[in-house]
This record gives structure tokens, C-alpha cells and sequence, in this order.
């Protein structure tokens, strides 16, 4: 039958549309309905698209209410969670609602839903007590009035208690009183006099109808015995006693105390005070003494019940009895910490998230009331967050200034809500945030520009330098690789000298380097992070190639050849101390590498000459005699500062004679090398025969010229032999390097006729130089004759 009714009053609810004020769906579900029915279409009824409750993250809240609702996403339904009993949810309240919130994110919306609970019909009422025993006195009057039990029906409207009735109804009948709280006070009236002879016990059943569809009752068993006679019944003072008390005030309490009154004497008059509710809550909340006091059994909760109305019987021994009532309020105190409900939060969010960004929504509830119940919330400090409120106790966390991981990735936030009231109770929670990494950072060398240095005649590959990159971000965004900036040094892609590892930043030299061709280069190295879009950081590196004793030195003058001689003369009549030449030599490498000493390893006579360390001047160290031989050799070092140092030799051939004929003489025999003193003359005699077929060669050319000249008319006497040029060095060193600073041309032009012979020279200090060749003994023989040549003693002359 239940079953019958419950499913009429599903289709009642179900052709009855939802409203819908203000963003607020209401609907009217009645209570004991199974799990998974259906309350209503909340996506159809608040306008939106089932796919917006599934990216919208659609939550129902309800609170600390236990939760009877639930939302299918999936159809857009909300659904019987847990069979609701409207009776054990709201008592006797009316209407009975469920208050829940439907929340949505991106973008956070908020929508409050009531849904009504109604009642059927599926309590009968009942009676505390299934009997009850009355002694009334045969003495009492008619319209006597005694107080019976009230049934009680956790149904309400139709379905709740309706009315009574009392059979037989002989000797009494029903009276009954509405009260202020909505029920009737319901009182037996004696409308026939009593006679114990006649009847001394009486049986009556009072039942107790509801209004439901079907009609449900409940009886009670009323016991009358007739005693002798009490004419007077006991009276109240007041009709209504009104008290109050603070929530949780001690057991034992006296709440307040009522008194009666019974004009009869003796036992007649002696009376008793019972409480006459049925409900059980009131009953174990209370008790009465003999006396009248009402005391608190236990602590009472505002936020259960405010107020208590409680219905008290004074009763004499004759069974007479007199009805009052005591309203109890219940005062606030200021017992409830603030309760704070996280309806949503976000667990993580990016660095770069806009300022009021939603990290959190959370509901903040007191159940004291006044300022017991107002709730303030407040944020820990030096956080880039706040709280925003909203209406009926909603608040939002959000971000209020920009956020940045590489100074804080998580945040504890505490939120702390207190109340108004007197002590101020506070109520604590702490969310933790994780700022996710954004690519916000590029990489950053350790040094706005690097140097870095490499000797020459490196293995190729090997390793020169690191360089060094670090970036703030983080995981893949803090992953830098190194990328060698495309350039060229000299010409030549940057990329032939030298190569960056793309993990470590080693820089390798590809190739092997020489300093004397390049001695320093620079190139540009990228750091690049591995976020999306990518980050980059420049850095100039320079490369020093540093120098290696890898060259020797060189002899620059005297230089020598094999087809001339060359000869320093000195006069005999030279000073100690007379520049007889001087070496000069240069070494390409550079630093301690490139300074040069000059040292005489063999000498004719070493007690004649010596060899400047640093300059390489060759100079007398005594006086000449008469008895120095005139053909002197000296063989001079040059030797650089290196590790291990390189040399360089060369040979110096003076002639010490005061004239050329001397010279002429003496140096016809001279030879370059020892290896050819056993064959002196052998050489001697081959060269002048060569020197003679040239000559009658050249005088039969030159002849031959002449005459096929003057055949044309034209004579010309002009005829030059090969020119051997001859650049001595600038003997005054500045820089103490030995290098060759300047250089001065010497050239002699010989013809067949000596009168139109061209000499030019060049002279340097006072130094005298001689180029010979022996195989031109018949040439010197004339050059003795030439009277110009030979007042020129001084100046070199080639043969």
C-alpha cells in the first residue's frame, strides 16, 4: 500500500515543472523514495548544455548536511543518493528543504538549488503509553476536567494527527485545545456524575486519527477507578511559566520552578508534578521535582533547539489535576568554531597565471547566531594571494600580484577565520600550492666574456675551455645546450678552428693552430635552453694562441752564397774596438722565443775579434799587426731563448789588408770550405776558363751587335753584363733585436769599355765589404787598374 502511494505522489511531483528564481531551482520531491530516483533535469532546467557540467568540473555541495543528493554529469540529473526520511531530517519543521550549491568551473559559477522534502503518510500516531489509570472521585463535578496523553505523529499536514476520539462515551467526553506550538491540549471533561456503587471501573479507549490516504490510528488503554469523594482539583498559579537558560549549562540546573494549589485538606490536598509531553527528546531533557522545580537533565545546544515548550500536570491524591505550560529559551553561547568547507582547489598552477586567478573556493559557516555566528577570514601574510568573499559565507582564493617559481614553488597558505564573539573562537586551514615552471629565464653565462689560451701545435681535438651556463627555470626549460654562433676568422668558417660540445660546453680545437699565422681569434657561443619557445644567451669567447720555440733563427746578412765570397776588410792600422760588420739575424717566433744571443764558436784568431752577445757586432779586441794573417774566418751562433733553444750558424770571411791589391792577392786562393784546400788550384784554373769563354763570348756577341748596327745606321755602344745586387743592412740597432731595419741598394754595371763603366754604391758606417769570385782572376787584374775604384777602399765591390 505504502508502495502504491509513494508512486502516486512521484508522478504528482514529476509533472509538477521545477521553478527557477533568480538562478535559484527549486523542486518538490516527496521523502522515502529509493536510491537513484529522479529529482529533476538540472541542466535542462538551468539552461545549459550537459557538456558544460562535464568541463565545467560540475560538484554539488550540500554542506555538513549528510548528502542525499547526487549529480549524474553524464544526462545532466540530479538523483536520490540516500532515501531521504523527511521525518528523522526536519521533525516537525515545515517546510523541509535541502539547500546544496552546484558549482562550475572555467568560468566559476555558482547556482543554489532547494529541494522541498514532502511528507506521506508512513507513521501512525502513537500514544507514549499503551494504557493509563485514572482514580476520579464520585464527588466530582461535572465538567471536571482531566488531562490525557497527547499521541504523537511524525507526519505532518493531512498526514499528521487529525483528531481523537474517546468510546464509550458515557460518562466523558472529549475537549480539546489548540495551542500556540500548533498542537491540541487534549482533556477528558466528566459530562455525567460518577457513582462508585453503580460503577467502579471504568474502561475507555482514546484513539488518535491521522489524515493520511489510508487513514492510520493509534490507541490508548484509559483505566478509570472512582474513589470517594475530592471536590477540589489542583489550580496553577499561571497558565503559562516562561524561563530561560544558556546552552550548555550544567546538569542539574534549576530551569524554574511552578507551583499549584488545592483548596482540599489531608491526602486530598497533597499534590504531585509530572511533565505530561510524550516526546522523548523533552522527557530526557527535563524532569520536575515534588516540589515544582524544573531541572535541566543535560546540557542543551542552541543550534538544536532554541526554544522548549513543556506541558506540566499538577495531580492531587483524588486524581483532580490542573495543566500549565513552561517555555524555556535557549541563550547563545559562543560554543562553535567557524567551520570551513574547501568546495574546490587547485593543486598546481603556472608561474605566469593572471592576477585573480581562482586557486581555491570554500564555504564558511557558524552555527551561533548574532555575532556569535559572524565569521571573518583572513590569509597568512607575505603571500601573493587574498581572500574575496562572496554572499552567504563563500569565499574565494585568488591571486593578487604576479608569481614567480624561481623565487617560491609552493606556498603553505593559512587561512584562519574567527568569529565575533566573546572569546572570539578561530578555525584554521592550510592549502599547499606548487607554482608549475614557465620559460621565463634564458640562460646565463657565468662571465659576460671568456679567454682562453692554447699553445701552438696542438693535437687536433683537443680540449681548450668550458664555458659555463645556468638557467633559473626548471626540468626541461633549465636543460641549456651550447651552439657555436656561425662566424669566420681570417676568411675561414669558424667552425674549421674549433668546435663546442652541445651537452658540456667544451670547446675543442679542431684543427692544430700556428701562431705564426695567427695568433688570436675570437667566435661566439649560444646557450640555448630547452623550453618551448626557446630561450638563447650570447657570450664572446677569445682564443690566444700562445708561441712554442718551433722556428730557428735566421741569418739575414752576411748571407752567402756558392758562387760569391763575401769578405769584411779591415785595415791594419784599426783601433781596438773597430766595427768590423755586424750579424744580423731574425727569429719569427715571439717573446723570450725571438730574443737572440751571438756567440763566436771558431775564429782564425779568436784573440783578434769578438762577437756582441745581444747586438751581433763584430769587433777588434786589440790592435791590428802587421803579423795577422790577411785571411780571417770567424763562425758566429745565433741562438734564441727558447726551451730548448735553436741556433743558426754562419760564416764571416775578413780580409785585414790596407788595399785591394793586397786583398786581390791573397784572396785568390781563398776558399769557402776546407773541403776544397787539397784542390785549390784545380778550382782556380777551371774558373778562369770559364770566365775566359765567357768573355771572348760576350766580346764576339757585342761585335756581332756593332756591325749589324752600323748596317742599319745606328751605332749604339751599350752593352751590360748580369748585375748581381748587393743590400747590406742598416748597422744601427734600436730595438737591440738584431732584426734589419732599413736597406740601401749597391750595384755595379761593367761593360766592355771601362770608361763607360756605371758603379753606385751605397754606403753603411764604416764598414768595408768585398764580393769576390774566384774564377774572375783577369777581371780583378783590371779593376787594379781603374784609379776611381781604387780611392775607394771602404766600399764593397763585387766580382
Amino acid at each position: 500500500m505504502r508502495r502504491q502511494v509513494a508512486a502516486l505522489l512521484f508522478l504528482f511531483i514529476s509533472l509538477c515543472p521545477p521553478s527557477s528564481v533568480g538562478g535559484q531551482v527549486s523542486y518538490t520531491v516527496p521523502e522515502e523514495m529509493r536510491k537513484g530516483s529522479l529529482v529533476g533535469n538540472i541542466a535542462q532546467d538551468l539552461g545549459f548544455d550537459v557538456k558544460r557540467l562535464q568541463s565545467g568540473k560540475a560538484r554539488i555541495f550540500t554542506g555538513d548536511s549528510a548528502e542525499y543528493i547526487e549529480l549524474d554529469k553524464e544526462r545532466g540529473f540530479l538523483l536520490i543518493r540516500e532515501k531521504i526520511d523527511r521525518e528523522a531530517l526536519c521533525g516537525q519543521t515545515t517546510p523541509c528543504a535541502l539547500l546544496c550549491q552546484i558549482t562550475l568551473e572555467s568560468p566559476l559559477e555558482l547556482f543554489p538549488i532547494t529541494v522541498e522534502i514532502t511528507d506521506i503518510n508512513d507513521h501512525a500516531p502513537v500514544f507514549q503509553k499503551e494504557e493509563r489509570r485514572l482514580e476520579i472521585s464520585e464527588s466530582a463535578v461535572v465538567g471536571s476536567k482531566f488531562m490525557l496523553e497527547k499521541a504523537v505523529d511524525p507526519d505532518i499536514g493531512l498526514n499528521g494527527l487529525q483528531s481523537y476520539s474517546l468510546k464509550p462515551g458515557d460518562n466523558f467526553q472529549l475537549k480539546l485545545h489548540g495551542q500556540a506550538d500548533g498542537s491540541k491540549k487534549v482533556e477528558m471533561v466528566l459530562q455525567k456524575a460518577l457513582d462508585r456503587e453503580r460503577q467502579e471501573h471504568i474502561s475507555l479507549v482514546l484513539t488518535a486519527v491521522d489524515g493520511g490516504e489510508p487513514q492510520m490510528s493509534g490507541t490508548m488503554q484509559i483505566h478509570v477507578t472512582v474513589l470517594d469523594a475530592n471536590d477540589n482539583a489542583p489550580v496553577f498559579s499561571r497558565p503559562v511559566y516562561k524561563a530561560s537558560i544558556t546552552e550548555n549549562s550544567a546538569k542539574g540546573t534549576v530551569v524554574t520552578r511552578v507551583s499549584a494549589a488545592d483548596a482540599d485538606k489531608g491526602s486530598n490536598g497533597e499534590i504531585t508534578y509530572v511533565i505530561g509531553n510524550s516526546m522523548d527528546s523533552v522527557a530526557r531533557q527535563f524532569h520536575i521535582t515534588e516540589n515544582g522545580e524544573l531541572i535541566l537533565n543535560g546540557p542543551v545546544d542552541f543550534e538544536r533547539a532554541r526554544s522548549y515548550q513543556i506541558d506540566v500536570e499538577a495531580i492531587d491524591r483524588g486524581g483532580l489535576s490542573d495543566s500549565s505550560k513552561i517555555v524555556v529559551d535557549i541563550g547563545d553561547v559562543n560554543d562553535n568554531s567557524p567551520i570551513i568547507s574547501t568546495i574546490s582547489k587547485q593543486n598546481s598552477i603556472p608561474e605566469d597565471s593572471p592576477t585573480n586567478t581562482v586557486i581555491a573556493m570554500m564555504s564558511v559557516n557558524d552555527p551561533d547566531s548574532e555575532n556569535n555566528g559572524q565569521v571573518q577570514c583572513a590569509i597568512s601574510k607575505n603571500v601573493p594571494f587574498t581572500m574575496k568573499p562572496s554572499s552567504n559565507g563563500f569565499y574565494s582564493l585568488v591571486t593578487d600580484s604576479d608569481l614567480d617559481r624561481e623565487r617560491a614553488s609552493e606556498y603553505n597558505i593559512s587561512i584562519t577565520c574567527c568569529d565575533e564573539g566573546v572569546p572570539s573562537l578561530s578555525s584554521s586551514v592550510t592549502l599547499t600550492l606548487h607554482i608549475s615552471d614557465v620559460n621565463d629565464n634564458a640562460p646565463v653565462f657565468e662571465r659576460s666574456s671568456y679567454e682562453a689560451y692554447i699553445v701552438e701545435n696542438n693535437t687536433p681535438g683537443l680540449s681548450i675551455f668550458t664555458v659555463k651556463a645556468t638557467d633559473a627555470d626548471w626540468n626541461q626549460n633549465a636543460r641549456v645546450s651550447y651552439i657555436l654562433e656561425d662566424s669566420s676568422v681570417n676568411g675561414v668558417p669558424v667552425s674549421s678552428y674549433v668546435s663546442v660540445s652541445a651537452d658540456s660546453g667544451v670547446i675543442h680545437a679542431v684543427r692544430s693552430f700556428d701562431y705564426e699565422h695567427i695568433k688570436d681569434f675570437h667566435f661566439c657561443v649560444k646557450a640555448q635552453d630547452g623550453g618551448s619557445p626557446p630561450l638563447s644567451s650570447n657570450v664572446t669567447v677569445n682564443i690566444m694562441i700562445q708561441d712554442q720555440n718551433d722556428n730557428a733563427p735566421q741569418v739575414l746578412y752576411p748571407f752567402q752564397t756558392s758562387s760569391s765570397l763575401v769578405a769584411e776588410m779591415v785595415p791594419r792600422s784599426a783601433d781596438v774596438g773597430y766595427l768590423v760588420t755586424k750579424v744580423v739575424a731574425v727569429d719569427v717566433d715571439s717573446g723570450q722565443n725571438a730574443w737572440l744571443s751571438y756567440k763566436l764558436q771558431k775564429a782564425t784568431d779568436r784573440a783578434l775579434f769578438e762577437v756582441g752577445l745581444q747586438n751581433g757586432e763584430i769587433r777588434t779586441i786589440r790592435q791590428v799587426t802587421d803579423k795577422d794573417a790577411v785571411k780571417q774566418r770567424l763562425t758566429v751562433v745565433v741562438e734564441d731563448n727558447g726551451q730548448p733553444s735553436r741556433s743558426a750558424t754562419v760564416n764571416v770571411n775578413v780580409a785585414v789588408a790596407d788595399s785591394f791589391p793586397e786583398v786581390l792577392s791573397e784572396f785568390t786562393d781563398f776558399t769557402h770550405d776546407k773541403e776544397y784546400n787539397d784542390n785549390l788550384t784545380f778550382y782556380l784554373v777551371l774558373a778562369l776558363a770559364v770566365v775566359s769563354f765567357l768573355f771572348i763570348t760576350c766580346l764576339v756577341v757585342i761585335i756581332s751587335v756593332k756591325i749589324y748596327r752600323w748596317r742599319q745606321s745606328r751605332i749604339l755602344y751599350h752593352s751590360s753584363l748580369p748585375v748581381i745586387p748587393y743590400y747590406p743592412p742598416r748597422y744601427s740597432d734600436t730595438l737591440g733585436t738584431g732584426t734589419l731595419q732599413h736597406l740601401y741598394n749597391y750595384e755595379v754595371c761593367r761593360t766592355t769599355d771601362s770608361r763607360k763603366s756605371d758603379c753606385k754604391f751605397g754606403r753603411a758606417g764604416s764598414q768595408n765589404v768585398l764580393i769576390m769570385d774566384p774564377s774572375c782572376t783577369g777581371t780583378m787584374q783590371r779593376i787594379q787598374n781603374e784609379k776611381n775604384i781604387l780611392d775607394e777602399p771602404d766600399s764593397p765591390v763585387e766580382f
